[in-house]
């Protein structure tokens, strides 16, 4: 049944396609942007998408390798500051500035083999996770998502660069130190430069996980948004699938009438449903069918200027079953059928663009007609505008809408189709029932495609929520290494300044003075990082701009709501080392220094 259902499809939608070309070819203003799955300007515009999602995730890689180097620089200048002594040593004996500086690249590059070793095998655990989640047709069907040797080399490449990066900075703390100073010092103090470098890379750390995080931010905003629009129709309790009828099956208008009638009435009597449609596009997938029109009275010089509108041909319960309101006017009824006055109902969009000071319900719109089994256009009809409705989102959450035209099936019938079936019940219980329907019309008549208009919403918005899950993971994982970078920092700075504090509780400073003390330093490095972070964050939201919806360039829910997130962190991580310094004992402090 899945062969026989691959290969009427494809048939199906090679007749569509080939007719769509044809219009799209005469008629350039005619097909653009009808959310129709034939549409080659939809598909472009999909792929120059996903390569600048795919470019922008390579950026949120970037950014967290970037925060993980300066991390581990930091670490690393901690511990080169507590082996002073023993670089001092080292330096006695005649080691040279090249010998130490040569020593602690090769401990970086040897933390980074190895770090890049448990991360290979970590990104094979996560491709096959991301892979999963990655939305149907996201990526062409020859993509090979695998850990090959090109990428294996690129990762080993990036990983010793990473190594020289958070490497360098320590390894030139330790080839300039004065020798003199330690050894008359003992090796306590890092020095007041050693304190900036190392406040500077937490400055980066958290500029760079705000710039994440409000990348993060904005997608999760953009994905609520979409699944809050109202799609000017009702998605609950609908089952919808496609009958990819190949055109030489009927042979005349007259044929495919009767025959998808009988199909419509039998399925219409099925217990459990209240309303059927046929229809040769539905809500969330598209129209199918862009066509040229022309109001009637005023011709265009130019024929292959003249505007388009989505085209769809529906039965009497297209709207009923949608849930469809009609604004103005009336809906389709069984008599308006071949052979009577050609009527179309018109959505609002393209009587607010071509009929803004007139009632719609006076005028007529040509459209030339559409022959089943011939590609090329038939002589215009001129369709009696006799109803309005309200503006469905065809092409999507994402679309706003776009001018439709309606228009009797039996006044324009097509043999490729899609039905839908509102349902008093849950609508994927009903789709048995319904097949053995269709099978007693006709035994080789497959249905395709068999999903409720939820999932189909569901998948329509798939791409946000991935790159939602995708930014808001790299944003987390950039919050972690921020947080634990001035966690760092603030426990080396208590641990370096152990004899002043015990020194100023021995004067009479309270726990609450030292807490506050500690803090202070900490959150300021926090609030200083995220100012210069608004900067990436503008910048990125920019970028991000048109892969959004409903988000602007500044985006004051998401960029608050990512600010508070990053200071509440910094909170915590400096509160745990702050509070750990009150507990000192002033006494014994002052005895180990």
């Amino acid at each position: 049944a899945r062969m026989k259902s691959g290969v009427t499809l494809a048939q199906a939608n090679a007749d569509m396609a080939s007719v769509t070309a044809n219009i799209a070819k005469e008629y350039p203003k005619s097909n653009q942007g009808w959310g129709s799955a034939v549409d080659p300007l939809q598909n472009d515009f999909l792929d120059r998408n996903v390569k600048q999602a795919l470019w922008m995730m390579l950026g949120a890689v970037g950014f967290v390798l970037l925060i993980a180097c300066a991390n581990v620089a930091n670490l690393l200048l901690a511990r080169g500051t507590a082996r002073q002594s023993e670089i001092a040593v080292r330096a006695a004996l005649g080691a040279t500035r090249k010998q130490l500086f040569a020593q602690f690249l090769t401990e970086s590059l040897a933390l980074a083999a190895i770090g890049g070793a448990l991360g290979i095998g970590l990104a094979w655990a996560l491709l096959k996770i991301i892979i999963a989640l990655i939305p149907q047709y996201t990526l062409p069907s020859e993509a090979d998502v695998t850990l090959n040797i090109p990428v294996l080399l690129f990762t080993m490449a990036a990983t010793m660069l990473a190594g020289i990066l958070f490497g360098c900075v320590p390894a030139f703390q330790a080839a300039r130190l004065n020798l003199n100073d330690t050894l008359k010092e003992g090796g306590r103090s890092g020095g007041a430069g050693k304190h900036r470098v190392r406040h500077a890379l937490v400055l980066a750390e958290f500029a760079l996980a705000l710039t994440l995080l409000a990348a993060a931010g904005l997608a999760v905003h953009s994905f609520w948004n979409l699944t809050h629009v109202d799609m000017g129709f009702r998605t609950d309790h609908v089952l919808t699938f496609g009958l990819p009828m190949p055109a030489d099956r009927l042979k005349n208008p007259a044929q495919i009438t009767a025959f998808y009638r009988e199909l419509n009435d039998r399925v219409r009597a099925l217990p459990g449903i209240t309303a059927v449609s046929v229809s040769t596009g539905i809500p969330v997938q598209g129209t199918s069918f862009g066509m040229p029109f022309e109001i009637s009275g005023k011709p265009v010089a130019d024929r292959s200027q003249r505007p388009g509108a989505g085209f769809n041909m529906v039965t009497p319960g297209y709207f009923p079953t949608f849930g469809i309101r009609i604004t103005h006017g009336r809906s389709f009824n069984d008599a308006d059928a071949s052979g009577g006055m050609p009527v179309a109902i018109v959505n609002s969009a393209l009587v607010k663009k071509y009929f803004p000071d007139v009632d719609p319900l006076t005028q007529r719109v040509s459209v030339e007609q559409l022959i089943p089994g011939v590609t090329n256009l038939g002589p215009p009809i001129n369709w009696q505008i006799v109803g309005v409705y309200e503006n469905v989102r065809n092409g999507g959450p994402q679309s706003d809408g776009f001018p439709e035209i309606d228009v009797p099936f039996a006044q324009s019938p097509w043999p490729g189709v899609a039905m839908a079936v509102r349902t008093a019940s849950d609508p994927d219980g009903m789709s048995k029932s319904i097949a053995a329907v269709i099978r007693s019309v006709d035994p080789d008549l497959p249905m395709a495609d068999v999903k409720s208009m939820d999932h189909l919403l569901e998948e329509s918005v798939g791409d946000q929520r991935f790159g939602a899950f995708l930014f808001g993971g790299f944003a987390l994982i950039a919050l972690a290494l921020a947080a634990f970078g001035i966690y760092g920092v603030m426990s080396f700075a208590v641990a370096q300044r152990t004899r002043e504090i015990g020194l100023r509780m021995a004067l009479g400073a309270g726990s609450g003075q030292v807490l506050a003390l500690i803090m202070k330093e900490g959150m300021t490095l926090g609030i200083i990082g995220l100012l210069i972070g608004l900067l990436g964050s503008y910048g990125i939201g920019k970028l991000m701009k048109s892969m959004l919806y409903g988000i602007g360039s500044i985006d004051g829910v998401a960029f608050s709501a990512v600010a508070a997130i990053l200071l509440f962190s910094a909170l915590i991580a400096c509160y745990i080392p702050a509070r750990r310094a009150t507990n000192i004992d002033p006494m014994q402090a002052l005895r180990d220094q």
